[in-house]
Formats: C-alpha cells, sequence, structure tokens
C-alpha cells in the first residue's frame, strides 16, 4: 500500500508541474509563439535578397552561395548569445579539417536593420583576428541590410525574432545551405562539435537534408503572452529538477522494497 501512495504521490506531482501550467495558460494557445527557430528543411532562399557587404556595396545574397554555406543570423550589438554563438563558430571553423573558401563558407547576417557595413566590417575584423588559422576574407562574409531584406531571410530560415527595447529575443543557431542555397541542416547552441560541422558541410554539398535529432535552442526564455514580453522559464527549470529527484527518490523505495522482499 504504502508503495502505490509514493507512486500516486509521484504522478500527482507530475500532474501539477506540467499538467496544471498548461490549464493555466490555456487563454494563450492559440498565440503563436514569436520567437525560435521554425525548421524549413528543404527550404530555397529566394533569388531577391539583397545586403551590404563590409564595404557596403550590394550584393545579392543567393550569389554569395556557391559552395557549401554556414549562415548565423545575429546581431552585432547583442549583449547575450550571439557572442557565444560566433565564439563558437570561430572555434569550430578554426578546428576543422575542411577548407574555408574551398569546402565551404560563413555568412554572418545582422537581422538588427539599424547596424550598417561599418559595424559589421569591425565585427569581422575582430572575429578573423581569433581564429587559429589563415581563411581567405571572402570566405566569412559580415552583412547587413534593411528590414524587409532581413523578413525575407529569416522567414526563408525560420528563424524569428522579436524586439525587446533596444534588443532582441532570438534563439541560437546555425543553418546550413546547400550550393544552391537549399536549407539542409540546423545546428543548435552556441558549441559545434568538429565531427557535426564537417558532416552538415559534407551533406550540404550533396544537397542531403538531413533532419535535426537534438534541437536543443540555447534560450533561456518563454514568451509571456499576457505581460508580452520573454520571461525566464522558472516552471520548466524547477519541474525538470523536481520530477529528478522524485524519480531518484521512488527509484530508492522501489529498490529497498525488491530487497525487503528477497529477503
Amino acid at each position: 500500500m504504502k508503495k502505490n501512495n509514493t507512486i500516486a504521490a509521484f504522478f500527482l506531482i507530475l500532474f501539477s508541474v506540467y499538467a496544471l501550467p498548461a490549464f493555466v495558460s490555456a487563454d494563450t494557445a492559440g498565440v503563436e509563439n514569436p520567437v525560435g527557430i521554425v525548421e524549413k528543411l528543404g527550404n530555397t532562399l529566394p533569388d531577391d535578397i539583397v545586403f551590404n557587404d563590409e564595404s557596403g556595396k550590394q550584393v545579392n545574397l543567393k550569389s554569395l552561395i556557391t559552395r557549401p554555406t554556414i549562415v548565423s543570423l545575429v546581431y552585432f550589438r547583442c549583449p547575450g548569445i550571439c557572442s557565444p554563438l560566433l565564439n563558437g563558430l570561430t572555434t569550430v571553423v578554426g578546428r576543422t579539417d575542411l577548407e574555408p573558401g574551398k569546402d565551404f563558407d560563413v555568412l554572418t547576417i545582422s537581422f538588427d536593420h539599424r547596424e550598417d557595413h561599418v559595424l559589421a566590417a569591425s565585427k569581422k575584423e575582430n572575429y578573423l583576428a581569433t581564429l587559429k588559422r589563415e581563411i581567405p576574407p571572402d570566405s566569412w562574409r559580415f552583412l547587413s541590410g534593411d528590414s524587409v531584406n532581413i523578413a525575407k531571410v529569416t522567414s526563408a530560415l525560420g528563424f524569428n525574432f522579436m524586439k525587446q527595447g533596444n534588443d532582441f529575443a532570438h534563439g541560437a543557431s546555425i543553418m546550413v545551405l546547400a550550393p544552391d542555397g537549399k536549407l539542409v541542416r540546423y545546428l543548435y547552441g552556441t558549441d559545434y562539435l568538429p565531427f557535426d560541422f564537417k558532416m552538415a558541410v559534407l551533406e550540404a554539398s550533396e544537397g542531403k537534408v538531413t533532419p535535426t535529432i537534438a534541437k536543443v535552442v540555447k534560450m533561456c526564455f518563454s514568451y509571456d503572452a499576457g505581460a508580452r514580453k520573454y520571461v525566464l522559464n522558472v516552471t520548466r527549470i524547477a519541474g525538470g529538477g523536481i520530477l529528478l529527484l522524485l524519480g531518484i527518490f521512488v527509484g530508492v523505495l522501489l529498490l529497498k522494497k525488491k530487497k525487503k522482499t528477497q529477503s
């Protein structure tokens, strides 16, 4: 009986942690989350997207994609995860045995229309200086543009963000494009394994679309539709910790019960 009561208590808390919040926020169920990554594998970039390169010259985005291309969407003034993302990208580009400018290219695009080519050039200089290898300058481009073209590329890549004051709420992911501009892979987070990076580039060279298995977006914020802002998802974090502890607790009780039965 005691065993059954323990298990019942476990599932009651499980319900409280996950099911109850769903009922509490049921009135926001129909609100589409405006921030996050919506995978659009197989989608191809439109032909009419135009950005400014580091010199201020207008370039057609599609014309820059002639080999497997890694795209990172950031904003250069970002006080949060953009710097770790670009640091992670810099690290893996430095560690891979593939050759930038030959096997793949990198495009870093600002999704803040207020940022210009001068800031883009400064960021490019900083990140190329931290690389532990020499790469052709044109193999990693830093681009800026207007809101219309930004909307086109973020929509095509499934990258949703939202302005909050002077900054933005957004996720962290790099996208891998085939030479024809087809989206074939997402790599989430801010740290990338050389093996995963290499496989993504090789698959892109073949135009092979690969579904994502590890969809862990490095973004510890969830949208509060009532307050119309992003807040730390305490319920999810606390719930995960509680379930882990309860799982250990129940496991110990069951193990003790089993040992008593055997003795």
